[in-house]
C-alpha cells in the first residue's frame, strides 16, 4: 500500500484495524482521544466511548474473553481508574488479544500529573511496549496483540505526548484475519473466575510467563543493537532514543522496543562492551533501576532531568557542550497567552457567581477548571475526575455548621457521569451539607466536544438515551434538585445562595450547551458593543474575564470597555454586568 503520514494516534488506530480488533472503547483524554476517533472510522470494528476508563477495560475484557481482539486506550491518570480489573486481568490472561493503550503526558501539557505508566506495566507484571515514531506505533499496535495471545496476557502499549501527536511516515498494510475464536463462548473458570484457590494458581503462571518473554525477548527485532563507533553505549526507548540518535549520533545504542519486562542477558551482553554507558529515558529511573539492579553501572538521573520532557536541547546540555537547536521553542518568543474559558461559556456566571458569594469551591478536571484564573479566581482544590463532590464531604466533617455552608463541589456533566456518583451517594448517605453544582453542558468539551451518556448521542453518532441528571441525582436521596440556565446571573448566585444555606445534601443542575457542541446547536446571538458615549470606565464587565471584552486604557479618562465581534457570540453576560446600560446589540454602520 501506498506511504503516508500519520500521527501516533492514527497509527495505533490503523494498527487495530489491520490486527483485526473487533472492539474497541476509551474514554477522551488528552494526549489519547484521537485514537477511537480515528478507530471510529473503520466499520469492522466497534468503537464506543464509555463513562470511565474502567467500564473502557472491562468492556475490552469481556470482548477478549468471547474470543475477539480488543483495545482500550487511555491517558496516563486514566490507567489509575483501570487499575482495579487490570491487576486482576494479569492473572487471568484472554483469550482474543487485548491491549491497553496508556497515552503518557510528560511535560503535563494537559494533565494533572506527571506519572510515568512504565511502572504500571512492572507492577501488574504486565509486557509493555513502547514505540519510537508512527511506523512503530502502528506496528507494535500489530504485535502486541500477538503477543498477548501467543504469551495468555494482557499487552500494554505506551505512547507519550510527542509520538501521540507528532507525524512521521507509515506504511500501511492489509488487515488480518481476525482469530478464529472470535464470539463464541469458552467456559473456563478456573482460569477466568479469581477466587483465592484459583488465583494463586495463576500467580505462577504469571511468573513463568514474565520469564518466558524475558528470555523470548533477547532474541526479538524490536530489541535491537546500531553499532556506532563502539566508544559509548546507550540504552533507550522511545521517542528518547530519537533524540539520543540527534545528539549522540555516534554512540552505539541498544533501542528498547518492549521495556517490560527487559532482556537482561542482552543487556548484560551489550553492556559488557562500554567504560561509559548511559541510559536515556523521560521522567522516571525505569530502565535505569533495573540495569543499575544486574550490577551494570550506568549515567542516568545523574545527568539527566527527572521532571519533564527530555528533549534534543535538554539532553545536549546534559552530555555535550555542543549547541542544538531547541526546536520545541518558537524561534521568535510569542506573546503570553494564559488559557481561558470561550467566549460564551455558560460557566462564566457560575465562578462569578462562587467568588461573589465567597464559596470554598471544590474542583474538577473539565473546561471549568480555569474557574481558577484570575479574574474569577473561584476555584480552591482539584485532585483527579469526580473527587469535588468527595473533597467536599470530607470538607464539611471537619468544618462548624457556618464554615461548612461555604463549601461547595463543581463538576461537569461527563465528569460526574465518570466518577461523581459514588461520590454523591456517599454525600447523602453520610448526611453531609456541602451544595453539588453539576455544570451541565451536553457534551465532554475539554478533550475535544466526545459524546458521553449525558449527551444523547454515542460515538458513531447514533442517537441513544440521554441520561436524566435530575432524576440520577433525585435516585441517590438527594431531595433538593435545581435546574438553572447560567446566562441569567443574578438567577444564578440568587439559588446557589439559597443552596448553600441549606442544611442538607443540594444539587443545582446548571444547564446551557457548550458553545462549540457538535449537537443541539446553541443559536449564535448578535454580537454585542460598547456605548463609548456611555461607557464610565468602571470595569465591571471585565470581571468576567470574557476574551471577546478588551480594554482601551487611552480612551476616556479612565479607558473603555470595547468588545470584539470576532469573538463575540452575544450571551448577554456582560450586559447584565453593566449598570450603565452601555452594552446593547451591535448595529453595523
Amino acid at each position: 500500500m501506498k506511504r503516508t503520514m500519520l500521527s501516533g494516534n492514527e497509527a495505533i488506530a490503523r494498527g487495530a484495524f489491520e490486527a483485526g480488533v473487533k472492539v474497541a472503547s476509551a474514554y477522551p483524554g488528552t494526549p489519547s482521544t484521537e485514537i477511537l476517533e480515528n478507530i471510529a472510522r473503520y466499520s469492522t470494528i466497534d468503537a464506543s466511548w464509555a463513562p470511565n476508563e474502567k467500564v473502557a477495560l472491562e468492556v475490552g475484557i469481556g470482548a477478549s474473553f468471547g474470543g475477539g481482539r480488543a483495545l482500550v486506550a487511555m491517558k496516563h491518570v486514566g490507567v489509575n481508574v483501570a487499575a482495579d480489573p487490570l491487576f486482576t486481568l494479569s492473572y487471568t490472561g484472554v483469550r482474543g488479544g487485548l491491549v491497553l493503550v496508556t497515552a503518557d503526558d510528560p511535560e503535563l501539557h494537559s494533565s494533572q500529573n506527571e506519572q510515568d505508566n512504565r511502572n504500571y506495566a512492572k507492577f501488574a507484571k504486565i509486557p509493555m511496549f513502547e514505540p519510537s515514531d508512527s511506523q512503530e506505533a502502528l506496528d507494535f499496535t500489530r504485535l502486541a496483540l500477538e503477543v498477548s495471545e501467543r504469551f495468555d496476557t494482557p499487552v500494554m502499549l505506551r505512547t507519550t505526548t510527542r509520538i501521540s501527536h507528532s507525524k512521521s511516515v507509515v506504511e500501511p498494510s492489509e488487515p488480518a484475519a481476525g482469530p478464529s475464536t472470535a464470539g463464541c463462548i469458552e467456559k473456563n473458570p478456573a482460569k477466568f473466575v479469581m477466587l483465592p484457590g484459583n488465583a494463586r494458581k495463576r500467580h505462577t503462571v504469571v511468573e513463568e510467563r514474565l520469564r518466558s518473554m524475558e528470555e523470548w525477548a533477547c532474541h526479538q527485532s524490536f530489541n535491537r543493537i546500531e553499532v556506532g563507533e563502539g566508544k559509548v553505549g546507550v540504552i533507550t526507548s522511545g521517542v528518547s532514543y530519537l533524540y539520543a540518535k540527534e545528539i549522540l549520533p555516534d554512540a552505539d545504542i541498544l533501542k528498547l522496543g518492549l521495556v517490560y519486562p527487559l532482556p537482561k542477558q542482552l543487556i548484560r551482553d551489550f553492556a559488557s562492551r562500554y567504560d561509559t554507558l548511559y541510559v536515556i529515558e523521560e521522567l522516571d529511573p525505569f530502565i535505569e533501576e533495573q540495569v543499575r539492579a544486574l550490577g551494570i553501572a550506568v549515567h542516568g538521573k545523574d545527568l539527566l532531568p527527572i521532571c519533564g520532557e527530555l528533549t534534543p536541547a535538554r539532553l545536549n546540555k546534559a552530555l555535550t557542550a555542543k549547541d542544538v537547536q531547541n526546536y520545541f521553542v518558537p524561534s521568535e518568543p510569542l506573546p503570553n497567552r494564559p488559557p481561558n474559558m470561550c467566549p460564551g461559556c455558560p460557566h462564566r456566571s457560575i465562578f462569578y457567581s462562587l467568588n461573589r458569594l465567597k464559596a470554598f469551591v471544590t474542583g474538577d478536571i473539565g473546561c471549568y477548571t480555569l474557574g481558577f484564573m484570575e479574574p474569577l479566581s473561584a476555584m480552591d482544590t482539584c485532585i483527579c475526575m469526580g473527587a469535588s463532590i468527595g473533597n467536599a464531604t470530607g470538607m464539611t466533617k471537619v468544618l462548624d455548621p457556618e464554615e461548612a455552608r461555604r463549601v461547595v463541589a463543581v463538576i461537569g456533566d461527563s465528569t460526574f457521569l465518570h466518577t461523581g456518583i459514588n461520590g454523591l451517594m456517599d454525600m447523602v448517605y453520610n448526611k453531609s451539607t456541602a451544595t453539588v453544582l453539576i455544570l451541565d453542558n451536553r457534551i465532554t468539551a475539554m478533550t475535544g466536544r466526545q459524546e458521553n451518556p449525558g449527551s444523547g448521542y454515542t460515538l458513531m453518532g447514533e442517537e441513544t438515551t440521554r441520561i436524566d441528571l435530575e432524576a440520577l441525582c433525585r435516585s441517590v436521596g438527594v431531595k433538593h434538585v435545581t435546574v438553572i440556565d447560567p446566562y441569567d446571573i443574578e438567577h444564578t448566585r440568587n439559588v446557589i445562595k439559597t443552596e448553600m444555606q441549606r442544611p442538607e445534601v443540594s444539587v443545582v443542575i446548571a444547564r446551557r450547551p457548550c458553545m462549540l457542541v457538535k449537537r443541539d446547536p446553541v443559536k449564535r446571538q448578535p454580537s454585542l458593543a460598547v456605548d463609548a458615549d456611555k461607557c464610565t470606565g468602571c470595569r465591571a464587565c471585565l470581571q468576567l474575564g470574557c476574551p471577546a471584552i478588551e480594554w482601551q486604557p487611552d480612551a476616556g479618562d479612565k479607558g473603555k470597555a470595547v468588545i470584539n465581534p470576532l469573538l463575540c457570540c452575544g450571551c448577554g453576560l456582560c450586559s447584565q454586568m453593566c449598570h450603565f446600560d452601555a452594552i446593547g446589540v451591535r448595529h453595523e454602520g
